[in-house]
């Protein structure tokens, strides 16, 4: 099958999802979510079986204009159908939260269309991937970011929700407006929207002033900023995901993190590739790299909320991956590009961060509450969960034999040969820091008093998918091998 497909595959199934909700009786909406898991894994196996243009099946002139189908293409459609399946399970074990926050309490009238937004969502995420403009990449990252606007404050009678909700819609808003301005910058400097055609305009010689361009670059870097995470544009991110459904918690920091990568890898490729413009860029990458890993590291030690945590942690990542794309470094026979590598630190960071939050999501409904101290004696109460949920915090904080140690050692590997020891320094500091925060969550599992805490009692979604997570995250510590080979 031809891979501009899997869109309008994945676009229907949400439309047909929200139709069933609205039309068809049934007193459980959790089946819109399982049937929503059950079709996308069905998209899951087609991607695998996609192919782009051949000499045999030529692609439309219109189609490949603005769509591309390479390797990093299907990973990242891979990707966005693996986090939606996982989100939308997630969301249907949630569901006594969300009909608490909807219509009415007891009744799941007011969370049916909670487990189709995310398709919609994934759609986005899959255009993404393959936009080989400016223009298109814009329109399928506002797919997204609307989509996240309904997740975020999905919760109306619940405060939180409602105040992360606003506070994501106006900077979110900002950031669309310098993505935008930044757009039309580089179209007035380069004649065209088309990342590569952008490169080989700079090549002819013909831009005398690079003034313009860079100005170009700086607004769109802004804009991307915001959705990644990274400083100064981070400001929205703790209390965002504080407020939002679990969920939804969970797809922003995973899907959302993951599109802004993609979206800034594609753009700045061919800005490598000219002298013009590779130092400014990969100048301005480590100084946000530095500051990111240094923000996100620090402002995590003295949380006390862990989905407020989470959130640190979440702009800390985007650190490490920043700071693998200020590497520069290209493909070779013995080493991965930084895209590459980037790439691979996703993967790893999807299996372990959804993990945790399938096990924030029951702490949440179970005792009611997302405070470090809510996790008091789960060792004692579920040991087999505490043991779960310490392998994939280890894993976060990059202990080795966990696929977490290997993303990093892939970064830090980068930035050695880059020799960005200032890089390399502040990232050996923040790797430290998060030794000692997500083990301070290790700590109170194992050695904290319970009280009169309720026990944690999985329900069967939940319990599959924290074992299948946890056992990834130790399959891929020590056997990389299959992740890589999809990125080759």
């Amino acid at each position: 099958m031809p891979a501009y497909y899997l869109e309008v595959l994945t676009v229907t199934l949400g439309l047909v999802l929200l139709m069933a909700e609205a039309f068809l009786p049934t007193k459980s909406k959790a089946r819109v979510g399982i049937a929503a898991a059950l079709f996308l894994g069905v998209i899951l196996c087609v991607t695998c079986t996609a192919t782009g243009p051949t000499p045999g099946n030529v692609w439309p002139t219109w189609i490949g204009r603005f769509y591309q189908f390479d390797s990093l293409a299907r990973f990242y459609k891979l990707f966005a159908l693996v986090t939606t399946i996982f989100v939308v399970l997630l969301s249907v074990d949630y569901r006594k939260i969300l009909v608490r926050f909807t219509d009415h309490p007891g009744s799941e009238n007011g969370t049916g269309e909670y487990y189709a937004l995310p398709v919609f969502a994934c759609a986005g995420m899959m255009w993404l991937a393959s936009a080989r403009d400016l223009a298109g990449a814009f329109v399928a990252l506002e797919l997204i970011t609307i989509t996240f606007y309904i997740l975020v404050a999905y919760m109306r009678r619940n405060v939180g929700s409602l105040e992360a909700g606003v506070k994501y819609l106006i900077l979110g808003a900002l950031s669309t407006g310098f993505l935008v301005y930044g757009i039309a910058w580089m179209y007035g400097t380069t004649h065209t929207m088309v990342c590569l055609a952008s490169h080989s305009f700079i090549m002819s010689g013909e831009i005398t002033n690079p003034s313009g361009l860079l100005f170009g670059i700086a607004l769109i870097m802004v804009g991307i900023g915001f959705k990644i995470g990274a400083v100064p544009m981070q400001l929205w991110i703790p209390d965002v995901y504080q407020g939002a459904p679990t969920p939804t918690t969970a797809f922003l920091s995973v899907g959302s993190k993951a599109a802004g990568f993609i979206l800034l890898i594609r753009f700045i490729e061919p800005l490598l590739a000219t002298e013009i413009t590779r130092g400014p860029v990969l100048n301005l990458l480590i100084i946000l790299a530095v500051a990111t890993l240094l923000f996100g590291n620090l402002a995590a030690i003295p949380q006390t909320n862990f989905k407020r945590l989470l959130a640190y942690s979440s702009i800390a990542h985007a650190g490490f991956l920043l700071l693998a794309l200020a590497a520069g470094a290209a493909e070779t026979a013995n080493s991965l590009s930084s895209a590459q590598v980037v790439s691979f630190y996703l993967a790893t960071y999807l299996i372990m961060t959804l993990g945790v939050f399938f096990v924030l999501a029951q702490v949440r409904i179970q005792r009611d509450g997302e405070n470090i101290s809510d996790f008091n004696g789960l060792g004692k109460t579920n040991p087999l969960l505490a043991l779960s949920l310490t392998v994939l915090l280890a894993a976060l904080a990059g202990v080795p034999l966990t696929a977490g140690f290997i993303g990093k050692f892939f970064v830090f590997s980068l930035a050695v040969e880059a020799k960005l020891w200032a890089g390399v320094g502040v990232a050996f500091i923040a790797a430290a820091a998060g030794f000692y925060y997500y083990l301070n969550v290790v700590r109170a599992m194992w050695w904290g008093n319970a009280g009169q805490m309720a026990k944690v009692n999985l329900p069967v979604i939940s319990k599959l998918c924290i074992t299948l997570l946890t056992i990834s995250t130790l399959v891929f510590g020590i056997w990389p091998q299959p992740i890589l080979a999809l990125l080759k």
